[in-house]
């Protein structure tokens, strides 16, 4: 396995669409990348390098910024499905007949209706610490979780909270990763402006609603899926973890310990080899 530097990945620029879509493409040589689908607010600079390294070192990966976000032209999507029709276009702009994806919390609702949209295109999913929507009866999060969320700014508290749990092991993991994402982010300052995340915002609230969600639809998702999660995530209850594995045809579902919503951040060797096992 070679050596992945994630910090000196250079970013590069293709129009899809008619929007200038802005991505990094980089790791080991192989027919089928793995596409990565970023969360609420994030940017390609809010992955944790070490998560991408590991994963990186065995696979070829692309990150982006989706439309209206980061360093990406355009317009945020108003809803779900029109993440997926950027992340789709995006994809096919790329010349990519065949694609892995990885999504996270809110990317992993845009990697579900990826899916749905265009199954030709998506050999494998992997969906962490995200829902199909529309879980009536799946635990509600707690109302601090969008007070924290929708700050101007947040600061490594507020993310200590959000994606990691309050045990000491888990909030120095995530110390650690936040200093390690911070390593980019000190030069680029990358962030979502505010029009842009309150339509992100408006985006998730009606796939939690039901409104144009997976989950009737779960069972039409054939591609072999790896569904993981934190059991102490406050954003996005472990339960629609198991909601899917239950109802998807071919998911096997994984659940870390002492984790949140940021669980890939706090193991990322572990999750890192299990997605790499996964997808071979």
């Amino acid at each position: 396995m070679s050596t992945i530097d994630y910090q000196t990945v250079a970013t590069r620029f293709v129009d899809a669409a008619g929007v200038r879509i802005a991505y990094r493409r980089f790791g080991a040589t192989g027919d089928v990348p793995l596409v990565f689908l970023n969360r609420f607010r994030g940017t390609m600079d809010h992955w944790d390098p070490a998560l991408l390294e590991v994963i990186a070192a065995e696979r070829p990966i692309i990150v982006f910024d989706s439309a209206g976000v980061g360093s990406s032209g355009g317009e945020v999507a108003p809803d779900i499905a029109g993440a997926a029709r950027v992340a789709a276009a995006f994809i096919d702009a790329l010349g990519l007949a065949r694609v892995d994806v990885l999504g996270w919390s809110m990317g992993g609702a845009v990697a579900q209706a990826l899916a749905l949209d265009r199954p030709d295109l998506v050999r494998r999913l992997v969906l962490a610490g995200t829902g199909p929507g529309g879980v009536a009866e799946a635990p509600r999060a707690p109302e601090k979780v969008w007070q924290v969320a929708s700050k101007p700014e947040n600061d490594d508290e507020d993310f200590l909270y959000l994606f990691f749990d309050e045990t000491p092991t888990s909030r120095a993991a995530g110390r650690a990763s936040l200093a390690r994402i911070a390593r980019r982010l000190a030069t680029s300052n990358a962030a979502v402006r505010p029009a842009s995340w309150k339509a992100q915002a408006g985006a998730i609230a009606a796939w939690g609603m039901g409104k144009g969600s997976s989950h009737a639809r779960l069972s039409e998702i054939r591609a072999p899926t790896l569904v993981a999660n934190g059991v102490r995530d406050v954003m996005v209850h472990a339960y629609n973890s198991y909601v899917m594995s239950q109802r998807m045809p071919d998911a096997r579902l994984v659940l870390y310990p002492d984790a949140g919503h940021g669980f890939l951040f706090q193991y990322p060797a572990e999750f890192g080899r299990q997605v790499n096992d996964f997808l071979r």
